[in-house]
């Protein structure tokens, strides 16, 4: 029995980037495997993956148009809900908090605990509680990247800290860590493949993930595609998958660029907050041996201590949110690199195995092998998740950052609020100081100026008092006093 040969790889020609209105939506036309390579004709089949989901259509875009989706707003609902939202799980959530340091004979670690609670049939109860630590997370990633290889499995935060740098059992590096785990998590429960893998349900449920014995065997549930390039060398890669790799080249030069300046402007800030403590205590210091101007004084050192406070809250946003998220994507790049090249090593399996089984056909009219077809639909599920888990990262990549600038936005004017309103203060405090000193600079004045009707004498001594205060005034004073004194002791 004849066996038609399989369609050629999916690609689309090149448009005016006017007409292109997503990266992966126009129309599909047929590519032929190569120029050396010819096929027999024979009707395509329709196109349906195992795991139900469909396959959509490529079209060739460039990777300034994919850059330009980074718009906080654009592509998102008018209610400001995510386009994807609709078809995510939500019978499925997770939370990582209370982290714990543990001290034995043979190491020091820290645990998260790691609260479920569901109503899928899968979990035989509806709440758990376990504790977890790093090495189990990654246990997890592992596991789901080798189950489900044609998904983008979200990134862990790195495992390797500088020693003597970052101290990782300190109270902050262990919140920053929790935080991105709890992320991860997240992201895991939240896709609607990845949160219904076995491996999942047991990194959730079990209360000892030590005994890998019998976890290993999960393993075993379903088919993993392994990474077999083989001898294959890739020919063509489709023009949308091109743009997805020239994208993910730019953003993540654009991100790395970002986060070498924010360090740097955090490092900055962190020595001119030293600068400026040491600055606020010299006021204060000061204002202990000036008695006139002891106010003034601590006005400035108490201005100065509250923009210490304001920097120290920017900083610190800028330590534990703002970077973070950097790095993630930063991470979650390399993520998206790793899967974009098992699907070119799966293209580059089934463009090898096609062109074999149509030059033996060409000789001997042997039927093409089966196995070319499930290359071919290797191939297919490559594209289809990838495309799919593409629109996903997009899109939470769009929120993300809406969220992380309009936070860094906010933080920033809050800090310089507070500076304004400090040195604002300030400027009404040296006013109030300056009135009251005229004050009582014109009442000392004026009290050696008070007239005694029953003593002639007195009024010579007022005299030459007045005569004697004015001297040390401006002329325009001197001379107004020295009238006043003649008016009183000789009168009209």
């Amino acid at each position: 029995m004849s066996i038609s040969a399989p369609r050629g790889l999916a690609s689309s020609g090149q448009k005016p980037i006017t007409e292109i209105l997503h990266p992966l939506s126009a129309a599909e036309e047929p590519l032929s495997p190569g120029p050396d390579v010819t096929v027999s004709g024979g009707r395509d089949k329709e196109v349906g993956l195992t795991n139900g989901t469909p396959v959509e259509t490529p079209s060739p875009a460039s990777a300034s148009v994919l850059f330009n989706r980074l718009q906080l707003d654009d592509d998102l609902d008018s209610d400001g809900r995510d386009p994807y939202a609709d078809t995510e799980t939500h019978d499925l959530f997770v939370t990582v908090d209370d982290p714990k340091k543990h001290v034995s004979t043979m190491e020091t670690y820290i645990t998260y605990r790691v609260s479920t609670k569901t109503t899928r049939i899968e979990f035989d109860l509806p709440e758990y509680s376990v504790r977890r630590r790093y090495q189990d997370f990654d246990w997890l990633r592992t596991k789901l990247e080798d189950s489900q290889p044609t998904h983008l499995i979200p990134p862990l935060p790195e495992k390797f800290v500088m020693k003597g740098v970052v101290d990782r059992f300190s109270e902050e590096f262990v919140e920053t860590r929790m935080k991105a785990l709890d992320k991860f998590l997240k992201r895991v429960a939240d896709h609607p493949v990845l949160s219904f893998n076995p491996h999942l349900n047991a990194f959730l449920s079990a209360k000892d993930l030590n005994k890998r014995q019998g976890l290993a065997l999960l393993s075993k549930v379903g088919e993993s595609v392994k990474n077999v390039a083989g001898g294959y060398k890739l020919r063509v890669r489709p023009p949308e998958f091109c743009a997805m790799g020239e994208y993910l080249d730019t953003f993540n030069q654009k991100l790395g660029t970002i986060d070498r300046i924010a360090q740097r402007i955090l490092k900055e800030q962190s020595e001119y907050l030293t600068e400026l403590r040491e600055y606020g205590t010299v006021y204060a210091s000061w204002a202990g041996s000036e008695e006139e101007l002891q106010r003034p004084l601590e006005g400035v050192a108490g201005c100065v201590t509250t923009c210490c406070g304001a920097l120290e809250d920017m900083s610190e946003n800028m330590g534990q949110d703002f970077l973070p998220v950097l790095r993630e994507y930063i991470l979650y790049i390399e993520s998206m690199k790793n899967v974009l090249r098992k699907r070119d090593q799966s293209q580059a399996e089934y463009e090898g195995r096609l062109e074999a089984a149509v030059l033996r056909k060409q000789e001997d009219r042997t039927p093409i092998p089966a196995e070319v077809e499930k290359c071919q639909d290797k191939m297919e599920c490559f594209n289809a998740d990838l495309k799919a888990d593409w629109e996903r990262w997009q899109s939470n990549k769009r929120q993300d950052f809406k969220q992380l600038l309009t936070g860094m936005a906010d933080k920033n004017v809050t800090h310089y609020e507070k500076c304004q309103a400090a040195w604002e203060s300030l400027i009404t405090l040296l006013q109030d100081k300056q009135t009251e000193d005229k004050t009582k600079s014109e009442g000392r004045r004026y009290k050696g100026h008070e007239v005694n009707p029953d003593s002639e004498g007195h009024h010579a001594d007022q005299n030459e008092r007045g005569v004697a205060a004015a001297a040390s005034k401006p002329d325009d004073t001197y001379v107004t006093v020295f009238h006043k004194s003649l008016h009183e002791v000789f009168g009209s």
